[in-house]
């Protein structure tokens, strides 16, 4: 039996790897192509699915949630969407409310294909709005302006009772008041989840590379600091506090999906570069895909997998990825939660000593209910592990 309760949810996550354009910002698993064979990649999408549930599956199910991540999920065919669904509920099930989340770009094309996603059974959108600035945007490379993507969300509103977009800050220039108007724009057209991301520059990206030459300049320390806290304060003013950190919802409305990975739930991942971890008989795997597009297909095609690698997540490996996926939620990592995946209570598993300091220094709160960063120990969330786990 599977010890890992599907109160913390059991997910399916659909890689859909291919974009109009590559982002300049961007390191996910992303490929432009000219065209693309749908209906082979659906045939792999749904090969690759139904090994998963013969070999890699926790239990009978049901599923809780399906996420449709990318690359450009809207890009894919609504035939293929309902296709997946479809054989998702006859194999697993769907659990009563199970929220099917389906990433898009706000372009006119691509939400004029949001109809055709809800009627195959999608219940939530996720729009890759960015900024609602069109200088920023051309910055950040979306093919999208401020208004175009607010038509978008509109549309996404009228058709879906769940819906969010996401915004990025600490842009080049970006300034704490334009920031706040910024902000203040998007909570009128937010619905009851936002989310919310510092940039970063990772490597391999463009930025990256204009980064390292001085021809790309970013926030320093103190003024991203700032910009996150005019963050937190404005959102949960509306009504749309952090749960966790780079999310916002009113209660009730959070990404029922994401808090799988965050609670350390079991979820599966089909598609070029999907991840999933599992737990079967007491033993929890971690499983990869190949990440390129081509090789992943031809693997499905021979083999019915595109499986790159099948890891054993060992005991110490599931209590440091427990408290490095919790404790970037509000409410952190709950004391029965804990025990059932690390197998001990927080007193045993961690340095008192360190334990001790970090909550002395405001950063950590440990009491009956569980483990918890503060606010402040949300913004320093890296170092603060570091020093737990050292």
């Amino acid at each position: 039996m599977n010890p890992v309760p599907h109160g913390r949810g059991f997910g399916l996550y659909v890689h859909w790897p291919f974009c109009l354009a590559k982002c300049p910002y961007c390191d996910f698993n992303s490929h432009v192509r000219e065209g693309v064979d749908h209906a082979a990649w659906r045939d792999a999408l749904l090969a690759e699915m139904n090994h998963a549930w013969g070999s890699e599956s926790p239990g009978p199910g049901p599923l809780t949630s399906i996420f449709f991540g990318g690359g450009t999920p809207s890009l894919m065919e609504p035939a293929t969407v309902a296709a997946i669904i479809g054989r998702a509920g006859e194999v697993w099930g769907l659990a009563p409310g199970a929220e099917i989340t389906l990433e898009a770009n706000p372009t006119s094309v691509e939400a004029g294909r949001l109809a055709g996603f809800r009627d195959a059974g999608v219940n939530r959108v996720s729009l890759g709005v960015q900024a609602l600035d069109d200088r920023a945007l051309v910055a950040l490379g979306r093919k999208h302006g401020a208004d175009e993507a607010l038509a978008a969300v509109r549309l996404a509103a009228r058709l879906f009772d769940r819906y969010s977009f996401d915004l990025i800050y600490a842009r080049p220039d970006q300034t704490v008041t334009a920031w706040r108007d910024e902000l203040k724009r998007a909570i009128g057209e937010a619905g009851d989840h936002l989310s919310v991301y510092q940039l970063t520059i990772e490597p391999g990206t463009a930025f990256h590379t204009m980064h390292a030459r001085g021809a790309l300049a970013t926030p320093g320390e103190d003024d991203a600091a700032a910009l996150y806290e005019v963050t937190q304060d404005i959102l949960a003013d509306a009504g749309l506090p952090a749960y966790e950190i780079s999310n916002h919802a009113a209660p009730g409305a959070e990404s029922r999906h994401n808090l799988t990975y965050w609670r350390y739930g079991d979820y599966l991942g089909i598609g070029p570069g999907a991840h999933g971890r599992t737990t079967r008989s007491g033993e929890t795997t971690a499983w990869r895909r190949q990440r390129a597009p081509d090789r992943w297909l031809r693997d499905v095609a021979a083999s019915g997998h595109g499986t790159a690698e099948a890891l054993a997540v060992t005991a110490d490996e599931r209590l440091t990825e427990t408290l490095m996926m919790g404790l970037r939620l509000t409410g952190g990592v709950a004391r029965r939660d804990f025990l059932d995946i690390a197998g001990l209570d927080f007193e045993s598993a961690l340095p008192a000593a360190r334990l001790a300091d970090l909550c002395g220094e405001g950063l950590l709160t440990l009491d009956a209910a569980g483990l918890r960063a503060t606010a402040a120990g949300r913004q320093r969330l890296n170092a603060v592990l570091a020093h737990l786990l050292a």
